[in-house]
């Protein structure tokens, strides 16, 4: 049975000598918003960071396997459902009966975590459909200005033996890689319960996400992000499916406060700030801190 509720989250996670979110247009530097020097880290990012941790732990569950991952083909996932339901596919084109079509689409809602819940669109080669999420994660930014550092590393090897004779036994090779002091980041979460009912996300299925949004990055460990941490998740619980309030005025009742620096200048550690909620003068929404 799919989820009752709407949801909306708030989701804060911080950085500490990392780069949470390389920028492959600027050299793989920490993304940036150029008007306020904030950082950025994408919903794709993030959405990653959750199959992952999905697929570590749900290993061979039903209904978890993950459909975008590392070096999957699309068509051949696609094709599963085919052959599942045994039917013969037509080329970039969903079955003509509109019962079979329907069908194929659901086995992959019903099959894939990532498809029921975040959406996919599936109409490649093998066309299994196209899928409307009912999660959806907007951009993280941070809460203040950040000023990434270039860092000079160096490696003790080489590749080639003609590596090796150009450089005249002398194998170090220079590198850079970039780093964020430290930031923290606040990302903004949606769950609908209507189009929860069109894929089959469920309460288990909704318990997978908040696990996963609190662990990921226990799971996620490099050497570019070592010290990466979930601090707090706080999700809003509508008493219907349309949900009770907009979703802003939700989420202007957590407010961030700087308790330790000047405001607007980067920060150096969590405890630089405090995270409020206001609970005062809610009706039909339940608050739910996951992360206290």
């Amino acid at each position: 049975m799919s989820i009752q509720n709407r949801y909306e989250f708030v989701y804060f996670f911080d950085v500490t000598n990392g780069n949470p979110n390389g920028d492959p247009d600027a050299g793989n530097m920490p993304r940036l918003d150029p008007e306020s020097s904030k950082g950025l880290v994408t919903d794709v990012c993030l959405k990653r960071k959750i199959r992952n941790v999905v697929e570590l732990t749900r290993d061979n569950k039903p209904g978890h396997d993950i459909y975008v991952q590392e070096k999957a083909i699309l068509n051949e996932q696609n094709r599963r459902a085919y052959q599942a339901l045994e039917i013969e596919p037509e080329d970039k084109k969903l079955p003509k009966d509109t019962a079979q079509a329907r069908a194929v689409t659901q086995w992959m809602c019903k099959n894939f975590f990532d498809v029921r819940s975040f959406g996919a669109v599936m109409t490649t080669g093998v066309n299994s459909g196209q899928v409307r999420g009912p999660v959806q994660i907007a951009f993280a930014r941070s809460l203040d200005p950040i000023i990434p550092i270039e860092v000079t590393i160096t490696r003790m090897a080489v590749t080639t033996e003609k590596e090796a004779a150009e450089q005249q036994g002398d194998n170090r090779t220079m590198g850079r890689k970039h780093i964020v002091p430290y930031a923290l980041y606040r990302a903004h979460g949606f769950i609908s319960a209507p189009l929860a009912a069109k894929t089959g996300f469920s309460d288990d299925d909704l318990n997978t996400l908040w696990q996963s949004l609190s662990i990921m990055f226990d799971h996620d460990r490099s050497a570019s992000r070592g010290e990466m941490n979930a601090r707090r998740l706080i999700a809003f619980k509508h008493a219907s499916p349309l949900g009770n309030m907009p979703a802003h005025k939700l989420f202007d009742r957590v407010t961030t406060h700087r308790v330790s620096g000047e405001v607007g200048t980067p920060a150096s550690a969590y405890s630089d700030y405090r995270i409020d909620i206001e609970r005062d003068g809610l009706r039909d929404v339940e608050i739910l801190d996951l992360l206290a």
